[in-house]
């Protein structure tokens, strides 16, 4: 299962911090690992109390997750102090991994949640080796050190927060203004978020909001995808907040968007599959350009709707190995055949390219593998694999490409990757 890892401050109340990013990581479909910053005596009222904790243990923490764990995300919210700040940093800039950085200051309830050196830290240390920062007005006035009055403020304030290279997503939640505007900043352009001002944002929201995020970014989407459906995730988590105590009122995390069980479910399959072609492939079946897998979601419209392993599967120094994670709209290539061959059968929703070899046809004739010849021009593949599929009374097991300018390759088809995988094996 895919894993993500949130490190943070233990909310005693259960609404923010750790309590709050595990439930939100797992409706999305992610496991998450955590690595705990601070435990804080709070509840709906107020903060107490805060009890850091050592940065040799945060350290061990940290180590102890990265050694066994494939980490997809990582998240940051509560650090508490520089020192944890740059103990988490000095350990993170060595792996690689998309991080996300709740810069958290205050609590929900206006208590101070660090000892004060934190903020030249995470400039120093922790805004230079991540990909998204998400502060509220409040903190983003505090890292770019000036006030936030208006939109070319707000503008502002993103590129010299962003100045080292990471994204910028500052919250619009507590500007006065009649519906909430959300700015994300990435690649020296703003893309604009507008959403229904709902009544007043509870308890655990920004720690909520950014673990959505990292969740999403785990399962492979890209920073403006993430985004954009982590910020629907969070309205509906405000829209549904509920009372616990005598206080704020706390944000739902356990909300679910329509489809994402199912996207989760296909990049878990394409992981695994991946996973075990690593181990089993020889190199003669790697095609020179890579090779890879697919599979569609259900009733699949487009390429956006299939997952494969970005940027392939490749052979270096004798070893296969991926180029990327599993993500959606990435195999364009291999989506247009497996969308022509889904209109034929769309129980078939798993492609797979190999190297073409006379000898691996044979093979496929002596296992029983029915195949076909198609001329698999690149500009036209979805046609090219109609045509073919037309003289077929159903979806073979394999088409294989006569080429022409391009290399020969043979695409395996299968229901899931699963099938794929055990027809894969018949065959080596």
């Amino acid at each position: 299962m895919r894993t993500a890892l949130t490190v943070a401050g233990s909310d005693s109340v259960g609404g923010a911090g750790i309590q709050a990013d595990v439930k939100a990581m797992s409706v999305v479909g992610i496991h998450a690992a955590s690595v705990i910053t601070a435990v804080t005596a709070q509840n709906t009222t107020g903060v107490s109390g805060i009890f850091p904790v050592s940065e040799e243990f945060v350290k061990s923490q940290l180590e102890a997750v990265l050694k066994d764990c494939d980490i997809k995300a990582v998240k940051t919210g509560m650090l508490y102090s520089a020192g944890i700040a740059e103990t988490v940093a000095d350990i993170l800039e060595d792996h690689e991994m998309p991080l996300i950085v709740d810069p958290v200051m205050v609590s929900g309830t206006d208590c101070d949640l660090t000892d004060g050196s934190l903020v030249q830290a995470l400039k120093k240390k922790v805004l230079p080796i991540c990909e998204l920062v998400t502060p509220n007005r409040y903190e983003a006035e505090v890292l770019a050190k000036m006030s936030i009055r208006s939109k070319d403020d707000l503008m502002l304030a993103c590129e010299i927060i962003g100045k080292q290279g990471s994204s910028v997503y500052i919250k619009g939640g507590h500007f006065n203004t009649p519906t909430v505007v959300d700015y994300l900043y990435l690649s020296s352009e703003f893309t604009k978020l507008e959403y229904p001002r709902l009544k007043k944002s509870g308890h655990g929201s920004g720690c909520v909001l950014s673990s959505f995020m990292t969740a999403n970014m785990a399962k492979g989407l890209d920073i403006v995808n993430a985004v954009m459906k982590s910020r629907e995730l969070v309205q509906e988590s405000i829209s549904t907040q509920y009372a616990i105590g005598k206080g704020d009122v706390v944000v739902n995390p356990m909300v679910k968007l329509k489809g994402e069980t199912d996207r989760f479910a296909v990049l878990d399959a394409i992981d695994a599959a991946a996973s075990r072609i690593l181990d089993i492939v020889p190199d003669e079946f790697v095609p020179k350009n890579g090779m890879n897998i697919a599979m569609a979601m259900k009733d699949a419209a487009g390429p956006e709707e299939i997952a494969a392993v970005d940027k392939r599967m490749t052979v270096h120094n004798g070893m296969l190995r991926k180029n990327g994670p599993a993500k959606f709209g990435v195999a364009e290539h291999l989506s247009y055949v497996l969308l022509a061959v889904m209109k034929k059968d769309p129980s078939v929703r798993c492609i797979m390219n190999i190297a073409y070899a006379p000898d691996t046809v044979a093979v496929m004739e002596e296992v029983g593998f029915s195949t076909i010849v198609a001329e698999m021009s690149k500009d036209r593949l979805s046609e090219s694999t109609e045509k073919a599929l037309s003289k077929s009374k159903s979806v073979p097991d394999a088409i294989i490409d006569k080429g022409g300018r391009k290399e020969r390759t043979i695409r395996m088809l299968a229901k899931d990757p699963q099938e794929m995988m055990s027809k894969l094996e018949q065959i080596l």
